[in-house]
């Protein structure tokens, strides 16, 4: 049987590996779905590459053993195992690049397993009390509205719908807080209500919320699910739920806790006038004093750890720079000029290959992992979480455009040098200059960068609002503290000998007899 090679991401084509084509392979996603290919010629091997499976992640064609795989799952989709070990190219990948498809991860607590539950099924459709004119909901619903939005559809009256219209005018159109207080004063629970939905059939209220952590697993990863809502999505997840009222209501209640939990970590700088915004933005940076997770990767990390280490960071850089350009439509003049002429940089001049994200990729496949838009959502920490949480905090609301500034100012003047030890450690563990490549872009990128973040973005920013200036210094401060944060739980891990990622349930465990059997043949 001529071998049916694949192809590389350059374009041209490797040999198969010895594995050949025929051999049932077993794998785990990333998200805990076993997934089984029997390969016996061309056919099933084309069968096997198709964009995506079950879990909306991406076929695997093989399964890695514990030396290769440390844990983590499917290292690298669209591949051929031999001897328990990745070999050949990646199928399909002169097709251009996979689209990004992530499912909800596996909850962490009682928060999303709340959340997840009702984001797995559509929203139903909810009153407009404008529309109402005194009548009652399931009036309005009756005469104009069925379940599934069309017109003309009769629907029964629920219990509460009534008092929607009187309600609603009365309390905040988004929820609001209780005014619970624990014994020491503080707000230990918040509860978000939609007006007049309490008691609906179908509808959770309250919604209880701890005070979130920002290393809470549970309430990062739910926050993390409401804000990728206005990302890519999820595949399992309406789209419709993006701006429905229930939503919105709860993601107010847990924004408000991780403000309340940076105000905690994070004191706020002072400034003498707007006039000194970067001349602080350059002491602060220089000031930081985090563990140095650079110089460690740079001289001493084996590879599994450099490979836990783009885990994390792909939570991020898949979507590098998308946070930050909900800026653009809030700022003007130089500032706005500023920021667009940074982020068209990030997103590769017009150029797909040389966008950040692409980049990344091409780092996550030269180290065998899964390169595909959250694949790894279910394996980070919530401290991991939090770092991109903050990001899209401050993007979503326009009242925070100064923390933004000053949080992309913070990673812009702190990237560098940083980026000049990934690329040695990673060539120190053999990685070649495709994989390389986005860490060297950002050595030279963001040594421009920093000084356009600093001078012409935030100094503006802060010379035409005034009023905006702290929020750019507190921006960057957290930026700062939350990057010292994350640091410091993956060297401690490290340190440890444990993994700094989420552990998977031991039925996650990629099967090994899908490579034993493949290696066989």
């Amino acid at each position: 049987m001529t071998p049916h090679p694949p192809v590389d991401p350059g374009g041209a084509r490797t040999p198969l590996s010895p594995v050949g084509l025929s051999g049932t392979v077993t794998s785990c996603t990333p998200a805990g779905r076993r997934h089984a290919v029997t390969i016996r010629g061309p056919a099933d091997l084309d069968r096997a590459t198709t964009p995506r499976n079950a879990a909306g992640l991406g076929d695997a064609v093989g399964s890695c053993d514990a030396g290769e795989s440390g844990g983590l799952g499917v290292l690298r989709d669209n591949a051929v195992m031999a001897g328990g070990r990745w070999s050949g190219g990646r199928v399909g990948a002169a097709d251009g690049p996979a689209e990004g498809v992530v499912r909800l991860p596996e909850p962490r607590g009682p928060l999303t397993s709340l959340l997840f539950e009702r984001l797995a099924h559509p929203p139903e459709p909810y009153p407009d009390p404008y529309r109402m004119n005194g009548r009652t909901a399931g009036a309005q619903f009756s005469a104009g509205h069925a379940q599934d939005g069309r017109p003309g559809q009769a629907r029964d009256e629920r219990p509460g719908q009534a008092r929607f219209a009187e309600q609603q005018h009365s309390r905040p159109p988004h929820g609001h807080l209780s005014d619970r207080r624990s014994a020491d004063g503080r707000g230990s629970h918040a509860y978000a209500h939609l007006a007049g939905w309490h008691g609906v059939e179908g509808w959770p209220s309250p919604l209880q919320v701890a005070d979130g952590g920002l290393a809470d697993d549970d309430f990062q990863l739910a926050l993390f699910a409401c804000f990728e809502l206005h990302y890519q999505g999820f595949e399992d997840v309406d789209d419709r739920w993006e701006w429905h009222p229930w939503l919105l209501a709860a993601r107010a209640v847990l924004e408000e806790r991780l403000e309340e939990a940076l105000a905690r970590a994070v004191p706020r700088p002072s400034l003498d006038g707007p006039e000194e915004v970067r001349r602080a933005l350059n002491e602060l940076t220089a000031a930081d004093e985090g563990p140095s997770l650079s110089t460690f990767l740079a001289r001493q990390a084996d590879r599994e750890q450099f490979r836990e280490f783009v885990v994390h960071r792909s939570i991020y850089h898949l979507k590098e720079a998308d946070p930050h350009t909900w800026a653009i439509p809030r700022l003007r003049s130089a500032a706005k000029a500023a920021l667009v002429e940074i982020q068209a940089d990030e997103y590769g001049g017009g150029r797909p290959e040389r966008m950040h994200s692409e980049l990344f990729r091409a780092t996550m496949r030269g180290l065998g992992l899964d390169d595909s838009y959250g694949a790894y959502l279910g394996r980070v920490p919530g401290v991991t979480l939090a770092i991109s949480n903050a990001m899209s905090l401050f993007g979503l609301h326009r009242r925070l455009r100064g923390a933004l500034a000053g949080h992309l100012a913070a990673l812009e003047m702190t990237s560098s040098l940083p980026n000049r030890r990934y690329a040695a450690g990673l060539r120190r563990l053999g990685g070649d200059d495709a994989a390389a490549r986005f860490y060297d872009e950002h050595v030279q990128a963001d040594a421009v960068h920093e000084q356009i973040a600093a001078h012409d973005l935030c100094a503006n920013l802060a010379a035409d609002e005034p009023a905006l200036a702290e929020d750019i210094l507190y921006g960057a401060a957290c930026a700062l503290e939350l990057e010292r944060l994350w640091a410091g739980h993956v060297l401690d891990r490290w340190e440890r000998g444990v993994s700094s990622l989420v552990e998977v349930p031991a039925e996650c465990v990629p099967a090994r007899e899908g490579c034993d059997a493949a290696s066989k043949r």
